[in-house]
């Protein structure tokens, strides 16, 4: 698998940066020949997995820092989400619909990304934190064309 690019950024564990992710992945994926449907899917799935690294694997305590890498390869990207906080006992129950931790929460960020996504994987163990490996194939399989310098 021929990677193309890579991307890696830590940022705080603030809700605003859930969107600063969303768009940072979404532009750095737009340098495949994804459709705006896959941008948004994508977006949607980067989303949760901050989302869930924030308030689910730290709290939402400012202080602490999420991870976040992107590899664009001939086949499409792969996308981490790392936090090194809480962590879940039981991953595959996590995974279940509507299964929350968070009663204000419906439960749904990990159908989101299964559903956006043509791969997800969760690692996770207690007290020292999880990771969330995204795929999303590529249609076209190849770099946009428009990658011109000017």
């Amino acid at each position: 698998m021929k990677v193309i690019n890579q991307l890696k950024m830590e940022f705080q564990s603030l809700p605003a940066n859930v969107a600063f992710a969303r768009v940072a992945v979404a532009a750095f994926a737009s340098q495949l020949d994804f459709t705006l449907n896959d941008l948004e899917e994508l977006k949607v799935a980067v989303s949760e997995a901050v989302a869930n690294a924030i308030v689910h694997g730290y709290g939402s305590s400012p202080s602490a820092m999420v991870r976040l890498s992107a590899t664009l390869t001939e086949q499409g990207i792969e996308i981490r989400v790392e936090d090194s906080g809480r962590g879940i006992a039981d991953v595959r129950k996590a995974m279940e619909p509507a299964f929350s931790t968070d009663p204000e929460r419906m439960g749904l960020g990990f159908v989101f990304m299964q559903s956006f996504m043509d791969r997800v994987q969760v690692d996770s163990s207690p007290g020292k934190g999880t990771r969330v490996t995204m795929f999303k194939q590529v249609n076209g399989g190849a770099p946009a064309a428009s990658q011109g310098t000017h």
